[in-house]
């Protein structure tokens, strides 16, 4: 018998004070701005990952502040199952586009992109209102 399973992945949340929230401009389908992060690899754990996801989208070393929340609606990618785990992360530098991300962009709480890819836009929504 085959399983079918949903797919851990992870997300980050990184603010910087003054500048706002950091967003990437996905090259991949689908396409639109995200926040941060990717799927987990064999071998890895969620933190592991985040910290790779962010050197390899934005090209920080960050600090994992906090576990922020996991989503797992099904329907949240629309390309498979995911259930995401998102991190607050702190860093410093200047953040550059690489790996999955085509831009990265900061955007202040009140302006952000919508609508955002996945559900990022309800993670972001509990982040700024202070849910979890």
């Amino acid at each position: 018998m085959a399983y079918r399973n949903p797919i851990p992945t992870v997300d980050i949340i990184l603010e910087f004070e003054g500048q706002g929230i950091l967003l990437i401009e996905r090259k991949n389908e689908p396409h639109g701005w995200a926040l941060p992060g990717g799927y987990v690899d064999y071998g890895e754990s969620l933190e592991q990952a985040a910290i790779r996801e962010a050197k390899e989208e934005i090209g920080l070393d960050v600090k994992i502040t906090r576990q922020f929340h996991t989503y797992s609606e099904p329907t949240r990618d629309p390309r498979q199952h995911t259930v995401s785990t998102v991190f607050i992360v702190q860093a410093r530098g200047r953040p550059r586009s690489g790996d999955d991300a085509a831009k990265v962009a900061f955007f202040p709480r009140d302006s952000l992109p919508t609508p955002l890819c996945f559900d990022h836009g309800q993670i972001l929504e509990d982040y700024i209102r202070g849910r979890y």
